[in-house]
């Protein structure tokens, strides 16, 4: 083992978060840098080159080796850091290795560790991604455009939510539908991380019912070389899909059209669906309580409220209808109150008697606020 491939292995024996490999041997090689970062699973290694990234994940058993494949012989400079510690080794043309370390200070260390959560972005930041370049979300370097930052964290936000779900099946192909796509800022997102950052081999259909949207949408997936991702023009309720579903995207689909979007979901036995619902207005002109009557005495109490009640019934319906139902805080790109998404990951078996519970649960509610939700009508009622 050379000297540069047991020192790669001795920093490794430390909690490793951080590791930029630099100086290539050759004017000539294909990347100019390295990038490795510890996420939550494992490291993402980032191959850049002049204009590109590739990515590549790496278990934490395997890294050391799989860093000294990359490096020794092909790069002269490699830096890292742990929480407390900071690693440099540099190799010389004549090939004699320089290697020290050094502690890092409280106050260095604090901003150290920041920093790392930031780099540790499942979308991270110095990326040539061309979607959020056209979004104005980063600059031509893959810099995040300090106005957009908080736009750059719900995005981030967003996909660490599918992510949770993906990474806990080894997929290795997954067919995606997404509801009321409008611009699609999101959806290009998903399918880079999908494919780029989890390569899973992912086809995705967009749907929405604005022509120029979609032709507009088209030709961004063709200009960035998406060629699974693909727009069409349609409703939600009634849509003909070309494949098995595995996953259904719904965001911001207005009022009952998230219902027929979950609707549609559970009839395709989707293995996942992440939704964010948006003008709740059905029971808001339903509801009628006497026993309650405190949460309908204010306008905008009983909005909140109806909105809130929407979303526990949706959720308890697909806890009936066999998914594992969280709803998790949300912010959109608006900054509206609007801020629940509904992730919901397919179960593998359901005992009748907690079926019973979740359709009880909404029976009640229904009943005392005498609403007639669409979803229930839809799973329930046409039974």
């Amino acid at each position: 083992m050379s000297e540069f491939r047991e020192c790669i292995y001795k920093i490794f024996e430390n909690n490793i978060t951080k590791m930029v490999i630099s100086k290539p041997v050759s004017k000539q090689a294909e990347f100019k840098k390295i990038t490795v970062n510890l996420l939550k699973d494992c490291y993402q290694i980032a191959k850049f080159t002049e204009k590109q990234v590739f990515h590549e994940n790496v278990k934490s058993d395997l890294i050391a080796e799989r860093v000294a494949e990359l490096t020794v012989g092909n790069y002269m400079q490699l830096n890292a850091w742990s929480e407390s510690k900071e690693f440099s080794a540099s190799v010389t043309k004549k090939g004699k290795l320089f290697y020290k370390t050094k502690n890092v200070s409280s106050a260095a260390n604090t901003v150290k560790r920041e920093h790392n959560r930031q780099k540790q972005y499942i979308i991270p930041e110095g990326e040539i991604i061309e979607p959020l370049i056209d979004m104005g979300i980063f600059t031509k370097e893959g810099k995040v455009v300090n106005s957009m930052y908080d736009k750059y964290k719900q995005i981030n936000r967003f996909i660490e939510i599918i992510d949770d779900s993906v990474k806990q099946s080894d997929y290795k192909k997954l067919n995606i539908i997404d509801f009321g796509c409008g611009k699609s800022y999101l959806t290009f997102i998903v399918y880079y991380y999908l494919t780029e950052i989890r390569k899973i081999d992912a086809t995705i259909i967009g749907l929405d019912l604005k022509k120029d949207v979609i032709e507009k949408c088209n030709k961004a997936a063709e200009k960035y070389g998406y060629k699974n991702l693909h727009f069409e023009l349609g409703d939600i309720n009634g849509f003909k899909c070309p494949f098995d579903v595995d996953m259904v995207i719904t965001l911001h689909a207005c009022d009952t059209a998230t219902d027929y979007a979950l609707y549609n979901a559970v009839n395709w036995n989707a293995k996942m669906i992440f939704s964010v619902p948006c003008c709740q207005h059905e029971l808001n002109k339903q509801i009628a309580t006497d026993n309650l009557s405190v949460l309908t005495r204010y306008g905008i109490v009983q909005e909140r409220f109806c909105a809130l009640l929407t979303d526990s019934i949706r959720a308890n319906l697909l806890e009936y209808a066999g998914y594992k139902t969280q709803l998790l805080e949300f912010i959109d790109f608006a900054h509206t109150p609007k801020n629940i998404l509904i992730r919901a990951v397919k179960k593998q078996g359901q005992s009748a008697k907690v079926k019973e519970k979740y359709l009880t649960e909404v029976d009640k509610a229904i009943e005392e606020f005498n609403v007639n939700p669409t979803l229930y009508r839809l799973l329930i009622d046409q039974q």
